[in-house]
């Protein structure tokens, strides 16, 4: 009876992350073969539904790839996966175009059966974990782990990255838990470990030291601890002296817990963060290291003697003779010697290819484990069945090829040590990043009044939300805050990549891991652990390191046919040598004395079998990512994954947002002209004491350029009484007797006051120049006009030339008047302006550049800047924006500079060109490689491939690739960047006292 197929639907409103890029709501993208229009046809992303089928008489890889041909044929598929071995199909659909009863015919008509069952989940259930998987070897390695874990019921979104031999699961808790996850993992052949679940983000491990032999106490302190308010959960490993605890950060944290244990115990026991907590990546990595080079070393140990009786010894007198006297017939010494010495190397030290060929075939694929098993065992169970032969034939002269198989696993040890060790270095970004936190902090205690009473120096994974610590001169920031008492310059260049150090004082923010440089500052912790800005910077670029570029599908469907066809030309090649030499199709004096014409064959074949190397096309894509949004994290670029990488290469339009982002944001008075004698701090002292009780950002900037005025840091202003406040066109208030007006004409008419020519050209003006002009008036008459404005970002105009310079199209959209937005194109040199646009007007925008041919990238950095940072091929996101923008964006510049997109794109250019490089390399090995060692050139040069030799050039090729790959940590930004002074925003003001007097 056929089984039961089951479906599982899964509805939720964030289901867009599941595609390459995400889409904003306003921005569906539609099936192409239906009809629609973003603006007559809108399918939301929360509309969204994934279904896992499971689907039964699925046999081969052939019979899922015809299940999902069959699936993709449907309209409004938006991905079809199918997982021959654990048959089951999962889909993502649009369900205003197809429904599950549809893609249920489609798979029968295909041949199979389906059926369903539907479950619901929601977004804010979605949990994610990160997963350590060993034992992959190649991208079918990766690929089938992938396979298998998008089609287990409850996962959303998996991602598996060979280069870091992580997994990245988003999955919904209801359905599955992290641990049937890592049981799937397991089944498929490999070896998974739990890095870290969102579940346990807020999650700590303590080592406890003591005597734990006192039950009654233990027990105690275990119930002290789950009393403590936002402690979640707790676990006890008394084996390993460990408790771990889950909490929430925003009501306690690790030192309450340690506090707890020590004041619980009187002092008998103590706690600290239990030793390697987060090293389990390298500990996994330096183990693989040490592991591979002591197999290499001992199997140097045999190998090298195999090596010297069979290549060296052979043609030293008196050794020679030695080595070929007889043991038993025709058995010689050197082969038995030779035959002991090598089986060590082959079932010892080469255990490990034996283990993953097994595995690889037991799930139904092949991968270069299978190749190295296949190559070896030819070489060595041939070579013992010639010494079998000798040792039972008193007329058999066989040839062993012991040192083949022994130097081919040899080779590859030391291929593969060299390999982790290259890849290990591919992700030094993050281990940079990861140690860029003091072990240290200095905690402050408070009085009452805020008053500093003690202070005590801490493990600084032990401060807590609202701690006040202290950070002195040369000393790292421990973490995320606000200053509360202090001045002085933090050098934040390992965070953002900004050179200058940033001035710091009362109010403002520090992130943690940021050097301090001269004053003494004291710190309010606001963001500890996870939530820290280091901490997701982190996650941001293990994640990118995780997504796959589209490219990358071009090596992942090489590996489904790349072994299989390899062992096929590896048979052919020896079935036509061997014939060849059995019909004398070739001259014996072709074949070398020590060979017969089937030994000749075979040492070719097997040249075939091991020269061949998928690792290498599996390498080319995740490894360049890896260094490139590396180094990209260390300029102040984070670059969101291999989409981002692939698709900013292409850009040859950028479409920029105003304010915020080619000019900075906040409005400053550049120009002040006075109509009468008055003292200039007399007359801001006036107008900031009128604009002081204003909210709006117009006021705001007047009081910040009267404060220059100041010696002080937070100034006073004299008394202002009736302050009104009139909307849309200003303020006023009676200040030391005097009434003050300050707002446009129109508060200025309403109220009867006369405004001179002479202001009217200065407002005239200062609207010509994209400048907002404010009048102020003292009793009743104009005494002043204000020019505020938003300028440029320095480098701006040199920016938009570069660009040119690389032919990239500049635009300018924004929501500002046309009068301002043209003001400043012209300022910039940019030529193409819209103005007056609203957010999905916007958004509108870049998709009618898309329209004509345009890659388009949106560099923005508010809220209304979102729909198009989506809708656009590349978003960029300028780092000092909002957190909406930030998220939207494929690519995020921490420094807020526009230098940055140029530095962003030449990267990606230069990312890009490496991978491409990687292919030529990968591929022309195996394309020029295999041929030779299938010798096509010894019929005309003589030149034959030991297999020994063909190993150590597949070794090298892994290598060769991966170090290509490392040479991107070497990256420079453009040249003529470093000719661009931009550090820090300087704004030129005018004040001059322009006295006229109407007689």
């Amino acid at each position: 009876m056929a089984k039961l197929l089951s479906l599982a639907c899964f509805r939720n409103e964030g289901w867009h992350n599941l595609s390459a890029r995400s889409h904003y709501p306003s921005m569906p993208s539609f099936p192409k073969s239906e009809p629609g229009t973003p603006s007559t046809s809108v399918v939301e992303p929360s509309t969204m539904i994934t279904a896992l089928f499971s689907v039964h008489g699925m046999t081969c890889s052939a019979c899922a790839g015809s299940v999902e041909k069959g699936i993709k044929r449907l309209h409004g598929i938006q991905e079809a996966v199918v997982d021959v071995l654990n048959n089951r199909a999962r889909v993502i659909f649009h369900p205003s175009f197809v429904n599950e009863e549809a893609i249920c015919e489609a798979i029968e008509d295909a041949g199979f059966e389906a059926a369903l069952l539907t479950n619901i989940t929601n977004e804010n259930t979605i949990q994610v974990c990160r997963i350590q998987i060993k034992g992959m070897t190649c991208t079918s390695c990766s690929t089938t782990v992938e396979s298998t874990l998008k089609a287990l019921s409850g996962v959303l979104q998996a991602q598996v990255a060979l280069a870091t031999e992580e997994a990245q699961v988003h999955y919904n808790p209801n359905t599955i838990t992290h641990t049937q996850i890592l049981e799937a993992i397991d089944e498929a052949g490999f070896e998974a470990t739990l890095i870290s679940s969102s579940e346990d983000l807020s999650k700590i491990d303590l080592h406890v030291e003591g005597d734990l032999t006192d039950h009654l106490m233990i027990q105690l302190i275990e119930d002290s601890l789950k009393s403590l308010p936002g402690v979640l959960e707790l676990h006890k490993n008394l084996e390993l002296s460990k408790i771990s605890l889950s909490y929430k950060a925003d009501l306690t944290g690790p030192r309450d817990f340690i506090n707890v244990i020590h004041e619980t115990s009187n002092g008998n026991l103590k706690a600290k963060i239990f030793p390697g907590e987060g090293g389990r990546r390298d500990a996994h990595r330096n183990k693989e290291i040490k592991s591979y080079y002591k197999s290499f070393l001992w199997s140097l140990v045999f190998t090298v003697p195999v090596f010297l009786t069979s290549m060296v010894f052979m043609y030293i007198p008196g050794i020679k003779d030695l080595l070929d006297s007889k043991v038993m017939k025709m058995l010689t010494i050197g082969e038995v010697i030779r035959w002991v010495l090598s089986t060590p190397v082959q079932f010892v030290f080469g255990w490990r290819f034996y283990v993953g060929s097994y595995k690889s075939l037991r799930r139904g694929s092949a991968n270069m484990d299978v190749l190295i098993a296949l190559g070896t065992n030819a070489a060595y169970f041939y070579s013992v069945y010639s010494v079998l032969r000798a040792a039972t034939s008193k007329v058999f002269e066989g040839t062993d090829f012991f040192e083949t198989s022994a130097m081919l696993i040899s080779f590859i040890l030391l291929g593969k040590y060299l390999e982790i060790l290259a890849k290990g270095k591919t992700s030094n970004a993050i281990a940079k990043l990861m140690n860029l936190t003091p072990d240290t902090a200095i905690l402050l205690s408070l009085d009452g009044e805020g008053n500093v009473v003690g202070e005590e120096e801490i493990d600084s994974r032990l401060v807590q939300k609202n701690d006040v610590i202290k950070i002195i001169p040369g000393a790292k920031v421990a973490s995320d805050g606000l200053v509360v008492w202090g001045q002085s310059h933090v050098n934040e260049s390992m965070i953002t990549g900004e050179a200058r150090p940033v001035s710091k004082r009362k109010g403002d923010t520090v992130i943690g891991g940021t050097l301090n440089e001269n004053g003494v500052l004291h710190v309010k912790a606001t963001k500890v652990g996870s939530e820290s800005a280091l901490s997701q910077i982190v996650r941001l670029v293990e994640s990118a390191q995780m997504a796959k570029a589209p490219v990358q599908k071009f090596a992942d469907r090489i590996s489904k046919f790349f072994v299989p066809l390899v062992i096929l030309i590896s048979f052919s090649t020896w079935l036509a040598w061997f014939l060849a030499g059995k019909y004398h199709a070739y001259p014996k004096s072709w074949i070398p004395s020590s060979m017969d014409s089937f030994e000749l064959a075979l040492q070719f074949g097997i040249s075939v079998m091991v020269i061949a190397c998928p690792c290498a096309l599996g390498l080319a894509t995740p490894t360049a990512v890896m260094v490139g949004t590396g180094v990209g994290a260390s300029q102040g670029v984070l670059i969101k994954g291999g989409q981002a990488l692939e698709s900013a290469h292409k850009v040859n339009c950028i479409v920029f947002d105003k304010t915020g982002t080619l000019t900075i944001g906040k409005p400053v008075i550049v120009n002040t002209k006075l109509l009468t004698k008055m003292v200039l701090r007399e007359f801001y002292e006036l107008v900031a004491a009128a604009e002081v009780n204003s909210e709006h950002p117009l006021a705001k900037a007047v009081v910040e350029y009267a404060k220059k005025f100041k010696d002080e840091e937070n100034p006073s202003w004299p008394e202002a009484r009736d302050f009104v406040s009139v909307t849309g066109h200003g303020v006023k208030a009676i200040v030391r007797n005097k009434e003050i007006m300050v707002g446009n004409k129109s508060l200025m008419t309403d109220h009867n006051i006369a405004i001179p020519i002479v202001a009217e050209e200065l407002l005239a003006e200062a609207e010509n120049m994209a400048q907002t002009g404010i009048l102020v008036s003292i009793n009743g008459e104009v005494a002043g006009v204000l020019a505020i404005s938003d300028p440029l970002k320095p480098g701006a105009q040199e920016v938009i030339s570069i660009l040119k310079s690389m032919k990239i199209r500049s635009i300018m959209v924004t929501g500002d008047n046309w009068g301002t937005a043209n003001s400043i194109a012209r300022e910039v040199g940019i030529e193409d302006v819209i103005a007056e646009a609203k957010p999905d007007q916007k958004a509108d925008k870049v998709k009618n550049l898309q329209a004509s041919g345009y890659t388009v990238a949106m560099v923005g950095d508010g809220i209304n800047d979102s729909p198009a940072l989506v809708a656009a091929d590349v978003g960029m996101a300028i780092g000092a924006g909002t957190d909406i923008a930030i998220e939207a964006a494929d690519i995020v510049l921490m420094k807020s500079n526009l230098e940055d997109v140029i530095t962003a794109i030449d990267l990606s250019r230069k990312t890009f060109t490496r991978i491409r490089l990687n292919y030529v390399w990968a591929l022309g090995y195996n394309l020029l490689g295999i041929p030779i060692a299938a010798g096509v050139l010894f019929p005309s040069t003589g030149f034959r491939l030991p297999p020994w030799i063909a190993g150590a050039a597949m070794a090298a090729s892994s290598v060769s690739v991966v170090c290509c790959s490392l040479l991107l940590k070497y990256y420079k930004r453009p040249k003529k960047l470093n000719s661009l002074d931009i550090g820090t925003i300087t704004i030129e003001t005018s004040s001059d006292p322009l006295i006229i007097h109407d007689d």
